[in-house]
């Protein structure tokens, strides 16, 4: 085999020479990629900060209208903020006056169920027949026989009346005492009224405690006054003893 011949790398060389009389020169061995790599630092460099300078107005001006932009959403939500704020105490005014208006209502409804409480109340005593039967005086004659009963005799010019409000149920004739009237009281009450004297209600009529049964005279001085609880007779006296 011939022999084989090696590839001489090759150098590059810079020389150095002073331009005084007995100056010295210098040489100075480099790689080829070195300068490559050289060249291409200072391109680089040299092309960024030429594209720097030239788009630098662009650059600053984005930079500029980003920032213009960030402070116009910043003062938006200032401006937002100020507004729920404003919103929240409009809120609390309107909160605080809802309650006092709670309180008010709250005050107002235990007084109406109060003085309803009141009126059903006197409404319920004014459907207890507790009243007496007669205005003016009158003595009363005790009966033994047959069902409870009051047998009252009044003075000429007074006036049978009802015990207690209620309707009318019955207007009847009666064998002993001419006329009965009975009246309903609608809580289990009712009361019958037996006198011979002019009868001054209809059957149907609501009548209330107090109003004019019958008109007493010498001719009709007596009254049979009888009580029913749930379609029992029972004393009528023990009613009017409740009332005092």
């Amino acid at each position: 085999m011939g022999r084989q011949r090696h590839k001489r790398k090759k150098r590059r060389m810079v020389i150095f020479m002073s331009d005084a009389a007995d100056g010295k020169m210098e040489q100075f061995r480099y790689h080829p990629w070195i300068a490559w790599i050289f060249i291409s630092l200072v391109s680089v460099f040299i092309g960024g900060s030429i594209g720097y300078f030239y788009f630098e107005k662009d650059i600053w001006a984005k930079k500029d209208v980003l920032a213009a932009h960030q402070q116009q959403q910043i003062e938006a939500l200032e401006q937002e903020k100020k507004v729920l704020e404003q919103e929240k105490e409009a809120l609390k005014g309107e909160i605080a006056t809802l309650n006092e208006t709670i309180v008010i209502l709250s005050d107002t409804v235990n007084q109406k169920i109060q003085s309803e409480a009141q009126l059903n109340e006197k409404l319920e005593q004014r459907l207890l027949p507790t009243e007496f039967p007669l205005t003016g005086l009158a003595t009363m004659e005790e009966v033994t026989e047959g069902d409870p009963m009051c047998v009252f005799v009044a003075t000429d010019g007074a006036m049978v009346v009802a015990t207690a409000g209620g309707i009318v149920t019955a207007v009847n004739d009666d064998a002993n005492y001419g006329h009965n009237i009975w009246v309903d009281h609608g809580n289990g009450y009712v009361t019958i009224y037996r006198n011979s004297g002019e009868v001054k209600v209809k059957q149907g009529e609501t009548v209330n405690q107090g109003t004019t049964l019958y008109l007493i005279n010498e001719d009709n001085s007596k009254l049979g006054y009888q009580m029913m609880k749930n379609g029992v007779y029972i004393d009528p006296m023990e009613m009017l003893a409740i009332s005092g």
